[in-house]
């Protein structure tokens, strides 16, 4: 007879797979097998998690069309079941999966703009902070500043794509309108923030991404200029810094 755990498991696997049976043993109070009833429960909860994956992926659902979306939310829940019963956490693996999901190959921006999306969630859930005060970088004398070790906001992500992924998704959400794109331009990498009440959604421009990956790693903010500069030989470090600050990228620093 199997384990309490294998048919918790075979349960499970049979909540999210319509081409496995009914688990055995399950019958209703007059001890009569019921599939019937298993099929709504079954149903249920695939219509929760993909319900759960439209409201964290609005513009991946209106670019593919509701059939579509339900598809692959539905096969995804197959290959990615909840590991968390709080279903605000669920899709984090999303973006992934479309990568490798043939029907949207087609779309090979898809999974950067899901990308966005989800780390609009996170941001919106992630911890509150205050946001650095920039008058308070006025203590640190000019020579030290290269020394600057900046405390990164808790709701900050940073999305890297070769595809205008940002102006898709702005495109695609809320009351944007979408319009003609073009794929081989010029890639955009966005930077989301809820630094009060609002998640904001803003372009990095070239060697901004580099230079956030240097700081939130504590890297010192010569040294993070220097990486940015990998990226983009004319980075404008006073630009750049000025844009984090008004933001509210930052929480703090430290010398």
């Amino acid at each position: 007879m199997p384990s309490l755990a294998e048919q918790q498991r075979a349960f499970a696997a049979a909540l999210l797979d319509p081409s496995l049976p009914v688990p055995a043993g399950l019958v209703d109070p007059e001890g009569r097998a019921c599939p019937r009833r298993f099929a709504v429960y079954r149903n249920n909860v695939a219509t929760a998690l993909i319900e759960a994956l439209e409201t964290s992926f609005p513009a991946v659902r209106r670019l593919v069309g509701e059939a579509f979306f339900r598809e692959a939310a539905l096969r995804f829940a197959v290959a990615e079941p909840p590991g968390s019963p709080v279903l605000l956490e669920y899709g984090a693996g999303f973006p992934a999966f479309l990568e490798l999901f043939g029907p949207a190959a087609s779309l090979p921006y898809l999974p950067d703009v899901a990308r966005i999306e989800r780390a609009w969630v996170e941001a919106h859930h992630a911890e509150d902070a205050t946001p650095l005060d920039p008058a308070a970088l006025a203590s640190v004398s000019p020579d030290r500043v290269g020394e600057i070790r900046f405390a990164m906001h808790p709701s900050l992500r940073t999305v890297r794509s070769r595809y205008p992924a940002l102006t898709i998704w702005r495109m695609n959400v809320a009351d944007g309108i979408p319009g003609p794109v073009a794929l081989d331009a010029e890639g955009e990498d966005a930077l989301v923030l809820r630094p009060e009440a609002e998640v904001c959604v803003r372009f990095i421009p070239p060697g901004g991404s580099n230079l956030l990956d240097a700081l939130a790693r504590g890297v010192p903010l010569g040294a993070a200029t220097e990486a940015a500069m990998q990226d983009r030989a004319d980075f404008d470090l006073a630009s750049h810094l000025s844009g984090l600050l008004e933001s509210g990228a930052f929480i703090g620093f430290s010398l």
